[in-house]
């Protein structure tokens, strides 16, 4: 079956006139002011009792005759795949998840290819919730692998618009109350109309587009300006029974008796004028076009046309998400990666270190794996002024510590994505709970007010970080010097032959680069993206200690800070016999001055291309097809911090090394 004209039409509410069960979490739709994102029965409740506020977004459709077919009901979309086993992944946007992803039946599945959109009839065999992910795990049949699953990654799940659920007397489904007439009862006088209805955690709030026509004062309480549109001023209602008495479906009127100063109170405008509010929106279009043009110009010269190829299907939201995609790829350090692979430099690792240290070019202390492992307060007497004055440093605010989070390489040999990255995440928030509450082998706490903290880590960890500071009080940090940022990817490139573009930008979906994190190189340029260097620069910071946290590593290596300081030198490497793999398991401090260096040199850091066996979507004719491979076909482009000792005099560099 086939659709020509989808047009949004209907969403679902509820309003009961009783207590009900306390309100789920709401979300808002990317790019959409106030548009909600789950969609549920909204309840018209008492004054004091709970609502909550979901819709299920009907889309009305007609034949290529004419006549309209059933509409059908958005209950989420497909958001990638789960295993090997042809599984998909939902993200719901619906009130009732269990009746729309457990129970076998007939979906649809809506999908816009070759410039149509198209409603494909699925037969749901059972599904089950990722509470993780926040989503769905469905099977549907005749789909069996990987290869069928990711060509339905970007559909909108569908049922038809009679599979809704009855309401109860009193409740309303959210989509039938927008568009509604708003009266004031006392009077009849025409408010406005109802554009949206949300949830406030308290109860569902009604918003209301102000009609031109009435006459109300600002929150100070002076008549509106005359220079302010009315046209865009919203006013919030709770959809309450005690201000709402009155909905009358057929007429599509409510009639409500607000409170003294609630419309007031509630009042939500621009302040600017019309003129002013559209040379804002200009100008943040010119802005975003700006920069889209420079990123499309970039990947032209780049020979990376391809990518453009997602415009021409698909929708506005896959055509914004690729926009942000194609802005979002750091192009410069795209290029000099790639450039870099065709001009090899020295690969230095931590075995590389140890005969430049037997040659006598860098310079080192030791020190014993037991003085190591039972902390150096007592035992290192010959370097008890170094630790001194490291601790001093530390006390001044004078280094920055940088947490560099990534277990991808450990992960890789497991198959589940979703299982990796739950279990990776859990192991770390666990090892770094109990590594900020240790005041032996951290940072003491008297010394953490002082002390900048950078967190670099994948999106979904962040989230985790976040809570477990603001659940633990910054563990005594001060919370405006802990910045927690999402590390540095590239995308990932074809391995074609000498003679063709074998650096192709592959894509995960015709509107989704596929992307990998590029490693612990990757943090001189998240720098210079946030703008951190400056930033530490301004609060005093002399010295950034990079490392990634272990058993073995904790940070706030006072050692290393004191012989860096007391040697004058740019870097300093605490290196272990006892650690496996050093160049993943490092601690190393870098002077600022050496930070901003690198900043400008970026070029000087080495990047290596990792085989990697990936599938991916390529545009074949007017097709996508789904490329996959058992063995390597394409490369993931990594950078090791240790490549930044080819910008730095080997005389300007020291080591502490721990022996057994």
């Amino acid at each position: 079956m086939q659709t020509q004209a989808l047009s949004p039409a209907a969403a679902v509410l509820q309003r009961p006139f009783q207590p009900i069960v306390p309100p789920l979490s709401f979300g808002f739709a990317r790019n959409s002011l106030f548009k909600p994102y789950f969609l549920t029965p909204t309840k018209h409740v008492p004054l004091h009792s709970h609502a909550t506020a979901t819709h299920e977004v009907v889309i009305e459709n007609d034949d290529a005759n004419g006549n309209t077919e059933p509409g059908f009901v958005n209950i989420g979309y497909i958001s990638g795949v789960h295993g090997l086993q042809g599984e998909i992944r939902v993200k719901p946007v619906t009130g009732f998840p269990q009746l729309r992803f457990s129970t076998p039946g007939r979906r649809w599945l809506k999908r816009r290819a070759l410039g149509e959109e198209t409603i494909q009839q699925v037969e749901l065999e059972e599904g089950r919730e990722h509470p993780g992910l926040k989503s769905w795990i469905l099977k549907f049949r005749g789909f069996d692998t990987v290869e069928q699953a990711k060509m339905l990654i970007g559909a909108t799940l569908l049922v038809t618009k009679e599979d809704r659920p009855e309401l109860e007397e009193g409740e309303f489904y959210t989509n039938d109350l927008i568009g509604m007439r708003v009266f004031i009862k006392e009077n009849g006088k025409l408010l406005g109309t109802v554009i949206n209805v949300f949830n406030s955690g308290a109860n569902d709030l009604l918003q209301i587009l102000l009609d031109s026509s009435f006459d109300m004062l600002d929150k100070s309480g002076k008549p509106r300006s005359a220079e302010i549109d009315a046209s865009v001023q919203l006013v919030l209602v709770p959809f309450v029974e005690a201000i709402v008495p009155d909905v009358d479906m057929k007429s599509r009127e409510m009639h409500i008796t607000p409170l003294k100063g609630l419309l007031e109170l509630n009042l939500r405008f621009d302040g600017r004028s019309k003129k002013e509010r559209r040379q804002l929106e200009w100008k943040e279009r010119k802005k975003f076009q700006k920069k889209l043009i420079a990123a499309k110009k970039k990947l032209c010269e780049m020979e990376q046309q391809h990518i453009f190829h997602g415009y021409q299907y698909g929708e506005k939201d896959q055509w914004s998400f690729l926009s942000d995609q194609i802005v979002g790829v750091n192009s410069k350090l795209l290029q000099e990666a790639l450039q870099s692979l065709e001009q090899p430099a020295k690969r230095w690792n931590a075995a590389e270190l140890v005969s430049a240290i037997e040659e006598g070019l860098i310079s080192s202390i030791q020190i014993s794996e037991q003085s190591f492992s039972n902390g150096c307060e007592n035992k290192l007497v010959g370097d008890i002024n170094m630790q001194e004055k490291g601790l001093e440093l530390m006390s001044e605010g004078k280094m920055a510590i940088v947490f560099l989070l990534n277990e991808k390489e450990d992960q890789e040999h497991l198959c589940d994505h979703d299982i990796v990255e739950r279990e990776a995440t859990d192991s770390l928030v666990r090892m770094l709970q109990k590594l900020l509450h240790d005041h032996e082998n951290f940072v003491k706490v008297e010394y953490r007010a002082s002390l900048p903290l950078i967190f670099i880590s994948s999106a979904q960890q962040i989230q985790l970080l976040r809570k477990l500071f603001t659940s633990n009080n910054y563990f005594g940090f001060d919370s405006e010097k802990v910045w927690f940022l999402e590390e540095e990817k590239l995308p990932v490139v074809s391995s074609l032959p000498e003679g063709q573009n074998k650096y192709k930008i592959l894509m995960q979906s015709p509107w989704e680069i596929l992307q990998s994190p590029i490693g612990s190189g990757g943090c001189i340029s998240m720098f210079s993206k946030h703008n951190i260097a400056d930033n530490l620069i301004d609060m005093g910071v002399k010295y950034i200690e990079l490392c990634c946290p272990s058993e073995r590593i904790a940070g706030g290596n006072s050692l290393l800070l004191g012989l860096v300081n007391s040697m004058e030198a740019k870097m300093g490497i605490q290196i272990s016999p006892t650690i496996a793999d050093s160049d993943k398991n490092f601690d190393m401090i870098l002077s600022m001055d050496f930070v901003k260096k690198l900043m400008k040199q970026s070029n000087k850091l080495q990047f290596d291309a990792i085989p990697k066996a990936h599938s991916y979507v390529e545009k074949v004719d007017k097709d996508w097809i789904t490329v996959t491979s058992s063995t390597p076909n394409s490369y993931e482009l990594s950078c090791s911090i240790y490549s930044s000792l080819n910008a730095c005099s080997l005389d300007k560099i020291c080591i502490v090394e721990v022996k057994e």
